[in-house]
């Protein structure tokens, strides 16, 4: 039987702990080659020394169950550095397929008390680091689809989070990180599609080294697999990277505790005209604030609906 991404070769950043290494593995049960990026800083907020071990276990653990893996301990936020992580992959398995962006940190503080470094920091990791790796793998596919002069089989899945769709008071740099990378990926979709290539933009929840404050209060069940487990987020990576995929470009999905949504994209839930040439204070008040005066307090944009969205 044939697996689904056999003969296939991927990238996976941030793939040393939690979902990264989830989406490795599952990759590598498909069929894929893996290369399992992880810069191995033991802080979730980035700090300690960089370490090899996380990428190098992973690895290890793909090769023990007959996979074919290798690691590469890099920073995908250095131009240079994501550029090597993809020439890895070319030079080890002869192309680049797939490239999953995981790779994150967290610097969390309300708005009013940010540093300038815990948002640059935040910004760099998560919206640079998705550009950079997906800039070198962009390139990559467009010089072989122009070497055939016929499209290629690309796949990118890059990791926003519910912070962007439903707002998170105590995050605005992951926010706005997270609202970047949709932005990118949209941008990417439309971008390359003509080569062949594909690019999706996933939501998760789960339980990993990142997320332990925000689930303190859920531990996981006695018995069974916990909802918010890692591994009912990487049967939606694994899809998105296969060929039963390919028609599904520049979309948005959460998923988590085995449900998986697609989210729209903004609509225009108002519209007004003005009367004149162009509006007045006195047109807008009239016809703006009865309309928000018969909203619900405190609603703000964000569709905080989806943070209720569960199996079943």
């Amino acid at each position: 039987m044939t697996l689904p991404l056999e003969g296939r070769s991927a990238i996976v950043t941030g793939a040393g702990r939690g979902l990264g290494r989830a989406e490795a593995l599952e990759l590598a049960r498909l069929g894929a080659a893996v290369v399992v990026n992880d810069y191995g800083q033991p802080g979730r907020d980035g700090s300690g020394a960089a370490s090899a071990g996380p990428a190098e276990q992973v690895a290890a653990e793909i090769r023990a169950a007959g996979g074919t893996a290798v690691a590469h301990t890099g920073d995908v936020a250095d131009f240079r550095q994501a550029g090597e992580l993809v020439e890895l992959a070319a030079d080890a398995f002869g192309k680049l397929d797939i490239l999953v962006n995981n790779a994150g940190i967290l610097r969390d503080r309300m708005v009013f008390s940010m540093s300038e470094e815990e948002w640059d920091a935040v910004i760099r990791v998560h919206l640079k680091g998705h550009f950079n790796t997906t800039r070198f793998a962009a390139a990559h596919w467009r010089q072989r689809s122009k070497a055939a002069g016929e499209p290629v089989y690309g796949r990118i899945v890059n990791t926003s989070s519910e912070a962007f769709v439903a707002g998170s008071a105590g995050q605005p740099n992951y926010a706005a990180a997270k609202g970047g990378i949709v932005g990118l990926t949209t941008s990417t979709a439309l971008a390359l599609a003509k080569y062949g290539v594909t690019a999706n933009v996933i939501c998760p929840r789960a339980r990993t080294r990142m997320t332990e404050d925000v689930f303190a209060g859920f531990g996981p069940p006695a018995e069974g697999l916990d909802p918010l487990a890692p591994e009912h987020v990487a049967p939606l990576v694994g899809y998105l990277a296969s060929p039963a995929a390919a028609g599904v470009n520049g979309r948005l999905f959460v998923v988590h505790g085995g449900m998986v949504a697609v989210l729209d994209r903004p609509r225009v839930r108002a519209k007004y005209d003005s009367e004149r040439e162009t509006f007045t204070y006195d047109e807008l008040d009239a016809l703006l604030t009865p309309y928000f005066a018969g909203r619900p307090a405190g609603e703000t944009f964000a569709a905080a609906e989806v943070l209720s969205l569960k199996r079943g």
